[in-house]
C-alpha cells in the first residue's frame, strides 16, 4: 500500500491549526474540489466534490482516529461507489508537530490500493496526481490558517 506524505510548516499553533483540520466542515475552505460537507456525526462524514467536468460525486469517509491537536485519520468508504472502479481502499492521515517557535509541521499522508490498470502503468500517475492533492491541501490550509489569523 503505497503512502504519499508531503509536509509544511505554517506560522501558527497547533491550537490555531487544529481548529481547522480537526473539524471535517473546514475541509470545503481548504482540500481541493470539495464543495461541502455534509452528514457529519459519529465519526462520518460525506464530501461532496467537483470532478473536472463539473459532475457532483459523493465521498463517505469515517475518522479512524484522532488525537486531539495532533492527528486524525479518515478512511473513505469505497465499496458500492464510482470509486471502486479504481480502487480498494484509501485513507489521509494529518499529523501536527509544534516546532517550538509558535509554527507547526503539517503532514498529510495519503495510502491508496488501486485496482486494476491502475495498479501498474497508472500507478506513477495516480502518484503524481495525489502528490499535486496534498500540496495544494497544504497552500490552501496555510492560506485559511492565515485567513483566520487576520481576522481574530
Amino acid at each position: 500500500m503505497p503512502k504519499i506524505s508531503r509536509s509544511r510548516t505554517i506560522p501558527a499553533d497547533s491550537t490555531a491549526v487544529w481548529s481547522v483540520v480537526g473539524d471535517p466542515y473546514n475541509l470545503r475552505r481548504w482540500w481541493p474540489r470539495v464543495e461541502r460537507v455534509e452528514q457529519v456525526s459519529d465519526g462520518q462524514f460525506t464530501e461532496v466534490l467537483r470532478s473536472e467536468r463539473g459532475r457532483a460525486i459523493r465521498a463517505d469517509h469515517r475518522l479512524t482516529q484522532m488525537f486531539e491537536e495532533r492527528e486524525i485519520t479518515w478512511e473513505q468508504e469505497i465499496e458500492d461507489t464510482p470509486f471502486a472502479r479504481v480502487m480498494t481502499f484509501a485513507s489521509t492521515s494529518i499529523t501536527l508537530e509544534a516546532t517550538g517557535d509558535g509554527r507547526t509541521k503539517v503532514t498529510i499522508t495519503r495510502q491508496q490500493t488501486m485496482r486494476g490498470w491502475a495498479r501498474f502503468g497508472g500507478g506513477m500517475m495516480v502518484r503524481r496526481a495525489t502528490a499535486r492533492v496534498l500540496d495544494d491541501a497544504l497552500e490552501h490550509l496555510e492560506a485559511d490558517i492565515a485567513d483566520l489569523l487576520a481576522k481574530s
